[in-house]
């Protein structure tokens, strides 16, 4: 198979779909790897790096997606590169579907196959390759959070860990997936007051098992409220799996908040949990309703490009070999890989997709 990876063009998006280590995998399986020059610039390797392991570098994207059977990103295709796309192509990505219908839509008249990170399971039915991603966005959630506090961004000028006579802030985490407990982690080894809001009861024990500081408690409408009243950093985090998140922080919520207080909402990928959520970027992060500071940038992980990158590659690539080796439809006889087609010749073929966009749902 001709594997290919692009440089990424969403805004100040710097990790690489494809490092010099991993395309060398590919070639030492008899695969050809065809790559953008300057591909691994931002996360440390140049040009000559992917030549020493047998990979061919070209100077435009174009001639990798001429050539390329499967392409391999890491967020998802811009609208300048929908016309790019080829019939039976395989696109390996984070696509987020559910949260763009227009990128839905070229897929399926392009005929591409989407293989899609996230929603891709190991044996044990965890979305294995969102895990890598989402554990550094929950870490990235509470370090922009403090930072966003600062006075001169418009928030209230404290400090979460606190000092040694000033009583540290508090962060309120809601959702406990791979993004929540690594927020709750980095929020606890600050020193902040923790709270962390679950989806159900057998969460909470666990948790306090391991921090016993941390107050845990089965999220409500009446729960959130009270809490949201309290905090100084919330981290939102709900995710359901394949859909557009639910908005559960209402508009109305935030005149119940603090000013100045700090929104971080990491399900913006998906849509977001906030009424008041749109994207933003690393370049133009934030911006303010009802005193309240909202951080929605789509791409967190994006910001540190050289951990994100290998983190992602050696979550990713024996999923993307499996596919190399044994061909699509072969591969997807593993039912984690299976529930990672989203597109195929046209068809939708995730189903909690087909259901936002209101499109026929196909199994494959």
């Amino acid at each position: 198979m001709i594997i290919g990876s692009v440089t990424e063009l969403k805004p100040s998006e710097k990790r690489v779909g494809l490092l010099p280590l991993h395309a060398q995998k590919y070639i030492e399986h008899g695969h050809e790897v065809i790559v953008e020059s300057g591909l691994g610039v931002a996360s440390g390797f140049n040009d000559d790096d992917y030549r020493a392991v047998g990979a061919h570098v070209v100077s435009n994207a174009k001639e990798v997606w001429d050539k390329a059977e499967m392409i391999i990103k890491v967020k998802e295709p811009m609208p300048c590169e929908y016309d790019l796309m080829r019939e039976n192509q395989i696109i390996y990505t984070y696509f987020h579907l559910a949260a763009d219908q227009p990128l839905c839509e070229a897929l399926l008249k392009q005929k591409v196959t989407a293989l899609a990170y996230e929603t891709i399971e190991d044996d044990n039915e965890n979305l294995v390759l969102l895990k890598p991603m989402s554990e550094i966005a929950g870490k990235l959630a509470v370090l922009e959070g403090n930072k966003y506090l600062e006075q001169h961004y418009g928030g209230k000028g404290i400090l979460l860990s606190g000092t040694s006579t000033v009583a540290p802030g508090r962060v309120l985490i809601v959702g406990a997936g791979s993004v929540g407990l690594a927020a709750l982690k980095e929020a606890y080894n600050l020193g902040a007051n923790v709270t962390a809001l679950v989806h159900k009861k057998a969460d909470v024990k666990p948790l306090q098992s391991f921090f016993p500081k941390v107050e845990v408690f089965v999220n409500s409408d009446e729960i959130l409220v009270e809490q949201l009243k309290k905090a100084d950093v919330v981290v939102s985090s709900v995710l359901i799996r394949g859909s557009k998140t639910e908005q559960i922080i209402k508009r109305e919520y935030l005149k119940l908040m603090e000013p100045g207080s700090v929104i971080v909402d990491v399900a913006i990928d998906q849509g977001g949990s906030l009424e008041t959520s749109r994207p933003t970027t690393h370049l133009d992060p934030i911006y303010i309703i009802d005193d309240v500071i909202h951080y929605c940038v789509a791409n967190m992980a994006g910001s540190v490009p050289k951990t994100s990158s290998m983190a992602l590659g050696d979550a990713t690539l024996a999923y993307r070999l499996k596919v190399a080796n044994l061909g699509l439809l072969e591969a997807i006889k593993q039912p984690g890989i299976y529930k990672g087609v989203n597109t195929y010749q046209g068809k939708v073929t995730n189903e909690a997709v087909a259901k936002v966009h209101h499109l026929d749902f196909e199994a494959l």
